[in-house]
This record gives C-alpha cells, sequence and structure tokens, in this order.
C-alpha cells in the first residue's frame, strides 16, 4: 500500500478555503456593489434629489422594494452572497419612467383635475425624453465587478494553499 505524504495538511487547508473564499467574494461583492450605487447616483437626474436617493443595496436574496422600481441581481443564490441594487422606493416610483422615457399620450380623468375640478379634463401629455442612469451604469461596471470577485476567490484560495488564512 502506497503512503500519502501531507494528506493531512492538505485536509485541513481544505477544510478551511470555503470560509475563506466566502469571506473574501463577500468584501469584493460589498465593494462592487458601492461602486455601481456611487456611479448610478452620480449619473442620476436630480430634480428634487429623491430619485438619487432611493437608489440603495439590499443583501440577501431578491430583496429590495416590491412596487415601481428597476433592480438588478444575479439570481436567487446564496441570500449571504447576494446583493440587489435598486432604484425606487414607495415614495419614488417614476424611476422606470426616468430610465426609459414616456411616449406622448392623453390622460383623460373621471376624477377632479385641475384648477377648477372639472371631471372629465383632457390633458395632452407630450412624453418625457429618457435619461438612463442605471441599466448602462450597471453593465459598464459588470465586468469590472466580476474580475474583481474572481481575483479575491483566486487570492484567497492560493493563501489557504500556502498556509495562511
Amino acid at each position: 500500500m502506497a503512503k500519502i505524504t501531507g494528506r493531512d495538511a492538505l485536509l485541513r487547508k481544505m477544510a478551511k478555503l470555503p470560509s475563506a473564499v466566502r469571506s473574501a467574494i463577500k468584501q469584493a461583492l460589498a465593494e462592487g456593489a458601492d461602486q455601481i450605487t456611487e456611479a448610478q447616483k452620480r449619473a442620476a437626474p436630480v430634480k428634487s434629489g429623491k430619485l438619487r436617493d432611493s437608489i440603495v443595496q439590499t443583501w440577501g436574496g431578491m430583496g429590495g422594494p416590491k412596487h415601481a422600481s428597476l433592480k438588478v441581481s444575479e439570481g436567487a443564490g446564496d441570500p449571504d452572497l447576494t446583493v440587489t441594487i435598486s432604484a425606487g422606493n414607495s415614495g419614488t416610483r417614476y424611476a422606470h419612467l426616468v430610465e426609459f422615457g414616456t411616449s406622448a399620450h392623453t390622460i383623460t380623468s373621471d376624477k377632479p383635475m385641475g384648477k377648477n375640478g372639472i371631471f372629465g379634463t383632457v390633458v395632452h401629455h407630450p412624453g418625457a425624453a429618457p435619461h438612463p442612469f442605471f441599466y448602462p451604469v450597471y453593465r459598464a461596471n459588470r465586468r469590472s465587478v466580476k474580475a474583481r470577485i474572481s481575483r479575491a476567490t483566486r487570492k484567497a484560495a492560493q493563501a489557504v494553499a500556502a498556509g495562511g488564512q
């Protein structure tokens, strides 16, 4: 029977690998989410600041707002290693309208509208041009964030293999 040298040391290193790699991935993911969130806030058009302030990160699965909003999430993987970036909240339900714009349309109301509160008021809305601030920033930063996570994973695995923590 052949004798395997260093087997116990290898098994100890393999046991440390998951926690070291998970920690490195979480740190890299947090840095990447901060990078994307800050860039989206800088790119958001500012009228009152509500839209900019509604851009947030939510950790732990498919969290975030449940109303009209924009979201970026890479599926429902490990909740500890999942962050959702969203724009829009219960007080700011127009993030998608700013991002994609609106076409010209007519608004007819069966409720009182305007200064005089007239029923059946017809308003012609000219539409609004799109002001993309959310998805273009995400797409521009996605590759660098993935590369950061890959580097952190590789570095953590090499540190464990070298006997470090």
